[in-house]
């Protein structure tokens, strides 16, 4: 910016705007915060708000949390029953934590929270229109304009959108997205005879539909109990949840809240970033493509666009601001876009063959072993793919498998 614009009072007020304040973009908020810089954090609804989420908590989010962060556990889980569309169950269990289970609206309070104890400012009730880099809204080229309902401008130097998987900032930067999945839930209260039935276990049934799973995650007097399956099977996916709750005993209690969410996966080559303006979580459609998880990749990606904000804000000009955008997505493909590629191929092997993988991991130690791991955060489905040659071979041969049972296109 020239001395002449800064005299005329054009310096932005914010250094960093992070729009949404789910994981990815509290994430965000407290790393840019964190490293000294002024952080904005805007969210559309008021805060605590729920999210349809089944709230498991891995290894790598615990990894990716604040430090000092104190995770608001409603269970911690040992124990995983695994079914195949309601048959074939069985238990597996270990003596260490698996993982643990979070309601939403307490955890991203509490991660709202941390980004303003770091010093970010938020705003609630505030709906981002748009944003512009270029025309009489943006006083230089150094400065990106949040347009808010209403008619108000906020001057930033750098932008992160993490507004969710239907992001305005990521049709401004021109996400692309190859995979949405429909996920229906119900928030159900149970008695204290059923809630002891399930404490410390959750259960995972692979699904009637290709790529379907259900889910009961168990969080004190409430169970979670949800399904998945690819967008445009809305009534079979509906139907699903139906049986797998009846068939589990729990069609008698009334659930708090019935809920859906579309999830959407990024394509292959889709954009990160534009100019001054970076998409992380739900909003660059980071998630696992097989499981569909969600917080661990809104949280690691939200850590690392904050981190690269700071640096575009720093950037004097447009050349420098790219190549610090390109490094934020060298570092989200490095990382989480490897964990995704792996993710395709298990979910193109589970589509077809759910029975498959049932009796691996029900009745082969080496696979409830990896599964414990990755739940752990000891590590990644991609670390043993590359690392283990007997892992790779078996699922080079499925892929192999897949093609030759492919319809030529």
């Amino acid at each position: 910016m020239s001395s002449e614009n800064a005299e005329q009072g054009t310096e932005p007020e914010w250094d960093v705007v992070v729009v949404g304040a789910g994981p990815a973009g509290a994430s965000a908020a407290y790393a840019a915060a964190a490293a000294g810089r002024r952080v904005l954090l805007l969210e559309k609804a008021e805060l605590p708000r729920y999210k349809t989420c089944g709230g498991g908590i891995i290894g790598p989010s615990r990894d990716a949390l604040p430090p000092g962060f104190e995770l608001p556990l409603r269970d911690r889980v040992h124990a995983v029953t695994f079914s195949l569309n309601g048959r074939l169950a069985r238990t597996r269990r270990s003596r260490r934590m698996l993982f643990g289970l979070i309601n939403r609206p307490e955890f991203d309070q509490q991660l709202v929270a941390a980004a303003q104890k770091a010093g970010a400012t938020l705003r609630t009730g505030v709906t981002v229109t748009r944003v512009e880099q270029h025309g009489p809204a943006v006083p230089d080229r150094r400065t990106v304009a949040v347009v808010l309902a209403g008619g108000e401008t906020v001057l930033a130097r750098a932008v992160v959108g993490a507004d969710g998987s239907a992001s305005r900032i990521g049709a401004h930067v021109g996400v692309k997205l190859d995979q949405v999945d429909l996920g229906l839930e119900a928030e159900i209260p149970v008695p204290e005879s059923v809630q002891e039935d399930w404490a410390g276990r959750v259960l995972i049934d692979w699904g009637p539909m290709p790529g379907s799973y259900g889910w009961v995650f168990p969080k004190g007097d409430t169970l979670t109990v949800g399904v998945i399956s690819a967008r445009g099977e809305g009534a079979g996916t509906k139907r699903y949840l139906e049986d797998f709750i009846g068939r589990l005993g729990l069609a008698g209690f009334e659930p708090s809240i019935s809920s859906g969410h579309l999830t959407r996966c990024r394509a292959d080559d889709s954009p990160l970033s534009r100019g001054r303006v970076l998409v992380c979580g739900d909003a660059a459609g980071l998630l696992e493509p097989w499981t569909r998880e969600g917080i661990s990749f809104a949280l690691r990606s939200g850590r690392l666009a904050g981190e690269w904000a700071v640096r575009i804000a720093e950037a004097h000009d447009a050349v420098d601001a790219r190549r610090q955008a390109l490094n934020y997505a060298f570092a989200i493909k490095a990382g989480l876009g490897v964990e995704m590629g792996v993710g395709r191929r298990m979910l193109a092997v589970f589509e077809r063959r759910p029975g498959l993988l049932h009796a691996a991991i029900t009745g082969f130690r080496p696979a409830w072993n990896a599964f414990a791991k990755i739940t752990r955060g000891t590590t990644t489905l991609a670390e043993i793919v590359r690392t283990r040659p007997m892992a790779r071979r078996a699922l080079t041969a499925m892929d192999r498998d897949h093609a030759e049972l492919s319809p030529p296109e």
